[in-house]
């Protein structure tokens, strides 16, 4: 849970990407991501791995879980090579089991929805929308879990490129 809200955009809207759609219209270069992550539901473990845990354990993760329950924003940079940009903003396609249906793909706007049926089961959807080649902002929207297990996460994060040059920040494909 301690992962940067834009990661987990990037890691589970992985299956969103496809060849035949076109690139987002985004500069490569070092990007300053602002992320508010808004959480609620269950806690997404199966009550049966719940109960194997023990009770400390059990204990530190529901009350990490809870405390986290509030709005959470974080700013961080990120850097993004052009065959990142070339290849839907950064994301790959990491989660084999997820279905992607595209909705609409632009230059400037993208939207996607996603349904996974491996390990951690969900669905969602991302809509993602170049302001400009500078300005990208993005509404994800998540539920992960199953049964009375599920939880649903609201993300929203704005970016903004900084400079061609990302100094000592990593490519995100290099992550």
């Amino acid at each position: 849970m301690k992962k940067n809200a834009f990661t987990i955009l990037i890691l589970t809207a992985a299956a969103c990407r496809a060849a035949d759609i076109p690139a987002l219209n985004a500069k490569p270069g070092l990007w300053e991501v602002t992320t508010v992550t808004e959480r609620s539901g269950a806690l997404p473990i199966p009550a049966d791995t719940l109960a194997k845990m023990p009770p400390e354990q059990r204990a530190r993760i529901e009350a990490q879980f809870k405390s986290k329950s509030t709005p959470q924003t974080s700013t961080k940079q990120s850097c993004f090579t052009e065959a990142d940009v070339n290849k839907g903003f950064g994301w790959t396609n990491a989660e084999k089991s997820c279905k992607q249906t595209i909705v609409s793909a632009t230059g400037s706007k993208q939207e996607v929805k996603w349904e996974c049926e491996g390990a951690q089961k969900g669905n969602g959807s991302m809509k993602v929308e170049a302001l400009d080649s500078s300005h990208v902002n993005a509404v994800i929207d998540i539920a992960m879990g199953s049964g009375d297990r599920v939880m649903n996460m609201h993300v929203t994060a704005s970016a903004k490129w900084l400079s061609n040059s990302c100094g000592d920040v990593k490519p995100n494909s290099a992550k």
